[in-house]
């Protein structure tokens, strides 16, 4: 589990970040803060729903984090045709085999994301997950059941931060740049042009999560 962290002062609400993949922790780490008015932690769960579900467990034992706003964040497959690597997906749910979990603040965070990375096209829609790289045919009968996007961690991280939650709830989100599409399918991210558009959008993101936390978490009651 890796984290880069600031140490929440008191009655302060923290926002925290998950993300799976090594590549992805380095794009959040180097991005732009600006905005950030708020504790921000940056956490690397690591690949897979069962990782996700462990690790984010863990993190939110700890007492800094018991009223944390959590985003889900980093790469995903798109499943819709016409999307592109470096397009963005803002989840209105994520799904998976134990249901499903609304999102707080799309309209929001579409917004924030629209100034933070322009003239980069930004979907909304379901955020199904899978346990496995998704491929081939698996896309389109993931497209018919209404979802546009799908990853592998989203819905076990949401899912657990609400299970976790206090009597007041907590509000999530998640938010998915695309690195591969039906039309553009790639085998290893960061190796074709695709997966370094992803990285670079990837990178601009969290102002927006600061402003999607600002705006709908403080204060809180």
């Amino acid at each position: 589990m890796a984290r880069n962290r600031a140490a929440p002062p008191p009655g302060s609400t923290p926002l925290l970040v998950a993300c799976a993949l090594g590549i992805e922790h380095l794009a959040l780490r180097t991005g732009s803060r600006a905005g950030s008015s708020a504790p921000v932690t940056v956490l690397r769960t690591g690949m897979g729903p069962r990782a996700a579900e462990r690790t984010l467990t863990r993190a939110l034992e700890d007492p800094a984090f018991g009223d944390a706003a959590v985003v889900a964040t980093g790469f995903c497959a798109g499943l819709a045709p016409g999307m592109h690597p470096g397009d963005l997906v803002v989840a209105e749910e994520t799904r998976d085999a134990h249901g499903r979990t609304p999102c707080a603040g799309t309209e929001l965070l579409v917004k924030e994301l629209v100034k933070a990375v322009p003239g980069r096209t930004v979907h909304t829609g379901p955020l199904t997950g899978s346990d496995h790289v998704v491929r081939g045919h698996e896309r389109g009968a993931l497209l018919a059941t209404g979802a546009i996007a799908v990853d592998m961690e989203s819905a076990a991280t949401l899912r657990t931060a609400v299970a976790a939650a206090s009597a007041d709830g907590r509000p999530v989100a998640a938010v998915r740049v695309v690195v591969d599409a039906p039309e553009h399918e790639l085998v290893r991210i960061g190796t074709v042009r695709g997966g370094l558009s992803a990285f670079r959008v990837l990178r601009a993101v969290l102002p927006a999560f600061f402003e999607w936390h600002r705006s709908l978490l403080l204060p809180r009651r």
